[in-house]
């Protein structure tokens, strides 16, 4: 007996020419029309963008959160840009590429602190501590070169806690010739007092210096990673992500591409480690742990595996959002903002987004007068700000004055609701989603508003849910054929 097809499966039916008209109705109208120009930009357009936005940032009189916040970002795209070479173009599950970014760091803090009393100069320090960064990328893939799957995840995932642990417990290290113990990495206190970079006669002090030397750096790893992408050696590590045996039989070399992955991913990281320490004045354990390799990856994914605009977007979402929703007036801003815009941009005609957030107000209304009539002492006005935005929305969002219970049910409630509209047809779509959002306004006004630390977090873990669920391969990643 044959197999079963899955759900959604016409038997018979080219469903790619059966969705013919449905993509072209996705191009005309003024959303449409804008993707299509955008289309056309090439790469390198976008790139000068970025790089004139971010270099502006100074001249233009941003504070200096402000510039910190673009100088995390821009580490961030630079780790992600390291592990999309590991994970999105050779397909390989690396979890302890964390340690590539820690050994980078805590190197220069050696080379580079009064810890052994050494001042290296910066230039050589950091050529030197990329390059070894790069082989120790070697040495791990040696023993991994015949993993794949789980078992590379779990093989690397031990190398990362192994770097933690020793950068944690190195503070008294017995060697052979010594009679007392070495301090080595600081213990839990890490190595404070590094030195800042200097280039030359040029001493990098300020935040506007590391802003520009990390938005060079990063420019320059854009190009070379484009152009080692487009090479022969890219297009094997598309074969090997794709299908490791095929491509072993088809002639190509699969071990030693792991090997140049995990190298080339590997300097990355231990590039960006130097400018951490530099930046930072100091190295820590703690600032290593499972949660930033969680954040990498995430950003990865949202923007896309195998894609470096979808990359450095994704960098730039992960990390400047928990910022912006720092301040519960910005966060309400950016967060109905965005709501509106993926509603003008996905429904369609023009006319029903308007509808829909006129059904949506009027369930408001209907909700809050039903509310109060029963539970008058239980209904207090929306809103964790005095922002005009936030009046507005006390006017038919009902809010408890004891929130917390209610708003991590309705927030489950949101979650699944969500992945529930993935699965619906496009009619009934239109019409479940006037309930979603004032679910999701409630949520926000309820729960997710009050306590930015708990927003940061479930939010971007609910993006990233929704993410893999409606666009599994990421904001500007493509679509892979699965052969089963």
């Amino acid at each position: 007996m044959g197999a079963e097809p899955g759900p959604g499966v016409r038997i018979g039916v080219d469903d790619w020419a059966a969705e013919a008209a449905q993509r072209t109705r996705a191009r005309e109208g003024p959303f449409g029309q804008l993707r299509a120009t955008l289309d056309r930009v090439g790469p390198g357009w976008w790139l000068a963008l970025m790089v004139v936005v971010v270099a502006a940032l100074p001249v233009l009189g941003a504070s200096q959160f402000l510039i910190r916040v673009a100088i995390n970002a821009l580490l961030f795209a630079l780790l992600a840009l390291g592990l999309n070479v590991i994970v999105g173009e050779a397909g390989l599950l690396d979890l302890g590429y964390i340690a590539f970014y820690g050994f980078g760091a805590y190197c220069y803090a050696l080379l580079s602190s009064n810890q052994f009393h050494l001042h290296w100069p910066s230039e050589l320090t950091i050529l030197l501590v990329t390059v070894a960064t790069g082989c120790l990328g070697l040495l791990l893939g040696l023993p991994s070169r015949r993993l794949l799957g789980d078992y590379l995840a779990i093989v690397t995932l031990f190398f990362g806690q192994i770097f933690v642990q020793l950068a944690t417990n190195l503070d008294r290290f017995q060697p052979p010739w010594a009679s007392k113990p070495l301090n080595v990495t600081g213990g839990p206190n890490g190595i404070f007092g590094v030195d800042p970079i200097r280039i030359g006669p040029v001493h990098l002090i300020s935040q506007e210096d590391y802003l520009y030397l990390l938005l060079g750096l990063l420019t320059v790893a854009v190009v070379a990673l484009h152009r080692l992408v487009g090479s022969r050696t890219g297009r094997a590590w598309r074969a090997l992500r794709e299908d490791a045996t095929a491509a072993e039989l088809a002639g190509i070399p699969v071990r030693r591409l792991k090997l140049f992955a995990f190298a080339v991913g590997g300097a990355i990281a231990g590039l960006s480690g130097t400018a951490f320490a530099a930046v930072q004045l100091g190295v820590f354990p703690s600032n290593f742990d499972l949660t930033l390799l969680i954040m990498i990856y995430a950003a990865v994914v949202l923007g896309g595996a195998g894609s470096l605009p979808g990359v450095l977007l994704g960098a730039a979402v992960i990390s400047v959002l928990p910022e912006v929703l720092r301040d519960p007036d910005h966060g309400r801003l950016l967060f109905y903002g965005v709501l509106l815009v993926l509603l003008l941009a996905r429904v369609r005609p023009w006319w029903r987004p308007i509808a829909l957030l006129a059904g949506t107000v009027a369930l408001g209304f209907l909700i809050r007068l039903v509310a109060e009539a029963l539970w008058p002492t239980a209904v207090t006005a929306a809103g964790a700000g005095s922002d005009a935005l936030g009046r507005a929305l006390g006017a038919w969002v009902a809010v408890p004055t004891k929130p917390v219970a209610i708003g991590n049910a309705a927030f489950v409630l949101l979650v699944a609701a969500l992945l529930l509209l993935t699965r619906l047809r496009p009619a009934v779509r239109t019409f479940a989603l006037v309930p979603v959002v004032w679910l999701a306004a409630f949520v926000w006004e309820s729960r997710l508003a009050g306590e930015p630390s708990v927003t940061r977090q479930l939010l971007v873990g609910a993006i990233l849910v929704v993410m893999m669920n409606a666009r599994p391969h990421g904001l500007l990643g493509r679509p892979r054929v699965e052969v089963l």
